[in-house]
């Protein structure tokens, strides 16, 4: 069997409870996954699969180039040995249809959409009103012909969609970096937290992903630091700062905005793809914007408080029953326009977030975390450390 899902960590992450439907609806087939190379770390954590293999599409590349348009063609002409009984692309793409064609897979399952439904055996609908974690389990649903392989309702795309395993070893250094214990009974992450209890016995952790991926997702920084800062005074925290190389201007305009004396650990820039979900494992809640990193905390159970602007979270939200997503009603919001967004959105923070005021994503955060205690207030104190 050949499953593509060619384009970001979001969309591979929000594929997994389809890619383990498709695992328990052929136990013994032999699965490939094919994903770009900067999926190949987390792909090969899903345990379902038997091999990946990565191809970078030009489309969809964030470097200078992908692949050649010939060196494509002959990847996917060089899958026909393999024959394949049956193919499924998770994109909604004619181009990446096309190579899946080339693939000579006796079926090819995918979304009958861009023009793209002649290159197809077996065409589905895609639903723009529905998550893409259910059409894609829709797809699953068509190549296997079962009315309901996986149920689409949300607490079971939620189930499906958790559980990624994380190495030891990476949870060792991940426990390191945050100050926690790393003996073989405490290197683990934490046993979750229920929504609204407060943890006791432990340092908590808050987790701070300032980077919006895109400009247009950018939540206001100023804010973000309040938040941090407001969490930390309250529950006696450390803030740590997640984010990419390219996420460092975001990084550094939080951290000057934090009130001085709190205990920081900056690991921005400094993670790959693993280590980032081990770190993000032991956090008791992360805030972060739309994206990659907070599909990857709901993939290893991280509470979440994700902010919403202009893309739509009942089509691309968290996977978690522990999320809370913070938004505004807009009548122009959302309007789900990242790639091209509106000019009148573009050089600045769009309405739909400048509306978020840091009150609301504190007391997402304190719904997950439970309301501070008198003893969490006190740890809070002015000379905590700060690590950089």
């Amino acid at each position: 069997m050949l499953l593509l899902r060619l384009e970001r960590i979001g969309d591979l992450l929000m594929t997994l409870g389809a890619v383990r439907q498709a695992r328990r609806m052929a136990p013994d087939a032999t699965i490939d996954l094919v994903v770009g190379t900067w999926n190949e770390p987390l792909a090969r954590l899903i345990r379902e699969v038997d091999r990946v293999e990565t191809l970078d599409a030009p489309w969809l590349s964030r470097r200078a180039s992908g692949e050649g348009v010939a060196g494509l063609l002959a990847r996917a002409r060089g899958w026909r040995s393999r024959r394949y009984d049956l193919a499924i692309n998770f994109e909604g793409d004619i181009r990446s249809h096309l190579l899946m064609a080339l693939s000579g897979a006796r079926r090819t399952v995918g979304f009958d959409m861009a023009g793209g439904g002649p290159l197809l055996t077996d065409r589905v609908t895609y639903n723009p009103r529905e998550h893409v974690a259910a059409n894609a389990m829709r797809l699953v649903e068509r190549a296997f012909g079962s009315a309901s392989p996986g149920d689409s309702r949300t607490p079971e795309l939620q189930r499906q969609a958790a559980g990624l395993p994380v190495p030891e070893a990476a949870g060792s250094r991940a426990a390191a970096l945050l100050g926690l214990p790393t003996s073989a009974a405490t290197a683990r992450a934490r046993p979750p937290c229920p929504p609204g209890t407060a943890r006791t016995g432990s340092p908590i952790l808050i987790g701070l992903h300032a980077g919006g991926g895109r400009e247009i997702k950018q939540w206001d920084l100023g804010r973000a630091a309040e938040v941090a800062t407001r969490l930390a005074r309250s529950y006696g925290a450390a803030i740590v700062l997640t984010g990419s190389a390219a996420d460092r201007p975001a990084v550094d305009r939080v951290k000057s905005g934090l009130a001085a004396g709190l205990k920081v650990i900056d690991l921005a820039g400094s993670l790959d793809l693993v280590m980032l979900a081990a770190v993000l494992e032991r956090l008791d809640v992360l805030v972060t914007p739309d994206t990659g990193p907070m599909h990857l905390a709901a993939a290893v159970g991280t509470p979440i408080v994700a902010i919403f602007g202009p893309s739509d979270p009942a089509r691309w939200g968290p996977l978690s029953p522990s999320a809370r997503v913070v938004r505004v009603d807009l009548p122009c919001s959302p309007c789900n326009r990242i790639r091209v967004p509106p000019r009148r959105c573009v050089g600045h923070v769009p309405d739909c977030l400048a509306a978020i005021g840091a009150g609301r994503v504190y007391e997402a955060a304190v719904e997950l975390l439970g309301p501070p205690t008198a003893e969490s207030r006190q740890s809070a104190s002015p000379g905590a450390s700060r690590v950089s």
